[in-house]
């Protein structure tokens, strides 16, 4: 099991009639993907609000364009820059993230372990902070 936020690389079959990459749940990612949405139509430069989920587990891939993600694990705050399609960003439950930066017409693939569940967000960075003291406690 990984409990931080990190860079994890897929399977990038090379063709000359075009590359081909995937993902598999609980292969090449540590939990079995439940829902995925994407984002897209960002203006170029702008941020897409934080949060952080209590028990969701997340997997972050730049199927076109760029875009930052920056987390913080109620510690420390790492930026991660995505802009190719053969690797993704895993991040842990409990890691507060925000994706800013957007190139124009950049693409956001999200898999997550979990359905919509607006019970298990955590919107707040104040509250998100305040949850990570009491786990430490």
């Amino acid at each position: 099991m990984i409990n931080k936020a990190s860079i994890l690389q897929l399977p990038k079959l090379e063709d000359n009639r075009g590359n081909l990459s995937f993902v598999e749940s609980e292969k090449h990612i540590p939990f079995a993907i439940r829902r995925s949405y994407w984002i897209y139509d960002v203006p170029g430069g702008q941020k897409r609000s934080g949060h952080a989920y209590k028990n969701q587990q997340e997997f972050i891939i730049a199927i076109s364009g760029s875009f930052d993600v920056m987390v913080f694990d109620g510690k420390t705050e790492s930026k991660f820059s995505l802009n190719r399609s053969y690797y993704g960003l895993y991040i842990p439950n409990m890691h507060w993230r925000s994706l800013e930066n957007f190139s124009t017409n950049a693409l956001c693939l999200i898999l997550s372990s979990g359905v919509f569940d607006e019970t298990d967000y955590i919107k707040n960075r104040l509250v998100f902070k305040k949850c990570c003291k009491q786990s430490l406690l």
